[in-house]
């Protein structure tokens, strides 16, 4: 599992960098909150549109390609992004990243899931893996981004280019005594799939809006410096990592629906502390508190998503670590005119009220092994 581990955070590294460089954008070229949003669903676009097709692909053939080369392009993308000196180019780069990141997740999901085997807390690890890049964006990205200004986002494309290298050479050696991933295993379930599918993107939904504008809000509703909102990201992705790890063993303790229900109903009364929080410092905990109960259920989605379709194992690691993830991107130019008109406080306030969807969805999900 450690290939796939390292693999999945420097992947997702990029798909963190993004937001920890939104507010750059913001503050340096004087973008607005609809057009930082867009920055973000460029992103979420090219991350996830590609998402069902690569990923019935994944299920089709080997593609050892596939992975190795879509780190390798999503880190270009993202570390260019800082460099180009119009809108329209930043948008483009920050599609083909987005296109990278879709490339990477249907096959390494696939074979994460054949290492892991049945065990819920290994499939966590690799889940971890992304939330760990996502947390070491906004660490490592902002002092650079403070010091060197949005430019520096090009000090982080050489890990990418490495990884793509040497997870290729993984795959080659991989190839011998390859498994045939195209055999029937058991009954593929779409209908509980296609919930469970809602319930990442909401889930989703919460994670991008906290990732975009949670900086934001950091500095120009708290009042603090840039640093201090940049320490209030890193903290709800840190928390994330830890979440995602809980999830993995909460499921094999109490089963993957508990763990989901739980994460679920957890989120809003941390979503309301953080909103309700006074300064920025003690806003740090709670931003913790936040992202733990928002990526709880983030591993159990992923392993319950190819329980529920066993014969397609790269189409639902792609749906619900791509597309699901990504799609909820499509809704932060929503989130965008919100804080356009009345602040990024206003995003925080409205995104209290979105996980009792996903509260309501989650009791809609069936037990694994059991027909519709």
């Amino acid at each position: 599992m450690r290939y796939w581990v390292i693999a999945h955070a420097v992947d997702d590294f990029y798909q963190g960098l993004v937001p920890a460089s939104i507010p750059f954008f913001v503050l340096e070229r004087n973008y607005s909150y609809v057009a930082a949003s867009g920055l973000a669903l460029a992103a979420a676009l090219g991350s996830s549109l590609p998402q069902p097709v690569l990923g019935l692909l994944a299920d089709r053939w080997r593609l050892l390609w596939l992975a190795p080369a879509g780190v390798a392009v999503a880190g270009l993308g993202a570390g260019l992004s800082g460099l180009a000196p119009t809108y329209p180019m930043v948008w483009i780069l920050l599609l083909l990243s987005g296109i990278g990141v879709a490339a990477f997740h249907p096959s390494a999901g696939r074979d994460a899931r054949r290492d892991a085997g049945n065990s819920a807390s290994a499939m966590s690890l690799f889940a971890a893996g992304g939330s760990v890049g996502f947390f070491l964006a906004p660490a490592l990205a902002t002092p650079a981004l403070v010091s060197h200004g949005v430019g520096a986002t090009a000090f982080f494309i050489p890990p990418a280019v490495l990884l793509g290298f040497l997870l290729w050479r993984y795959q080659l050696r991989q190839a011998v005594g390859s498994i045939d991933t195209t055999s029937t295993v058991g009954h593929d379930r779409w209908i509980p799939f296609l919930v469970l599918t809602a319930v990442a993107v909401v889930r989703a939904v919460i994670s991008f809006g906290l990732s975009t504008f949670l900086a934001l809000y950091w500095i120009n509703s708290l009042g603090g410096s840039r640093a201090l909102g940049g320490a209030a990201l890193t903290a709800f992705m840190a928390g994330g990592v830890a979440g995602t790890l809980l999830g993995g063993r909460l499921a094999d303790r109490i089963g993957m629906l508990h763990t989901i229900q739980i994460g679920s109903v957890a989120a809003i009364p941390a979503l309301v502390a953080l909103r309700l929080s006074p300064s920025p410092l003690l806003g740090l905990a709670l931003a913790a508190l936040t992202g733990i109960t928002v990526n709880i259920p983030f591993a159990v989605l992923v392993k319950l998503s190819q329980d529920y379709l066993p014969n397609r194992p790269g189409t639902a690691a792609g749906v619900t670590l791509g597309l699901a993830v990504s799609a909820g991107g499509l809704f932060v130019p929503l989130l965008g005119m919100l804080a356009d008109h009345q602040g990024p406080q206003a995003v925080l306030t409205a995104l209290c009220f979105v996980p009792v969807v996903a509260v309501g969805l989650a009791l809609l999900l069936p037990q694994p092994g059991h027909r519709d």
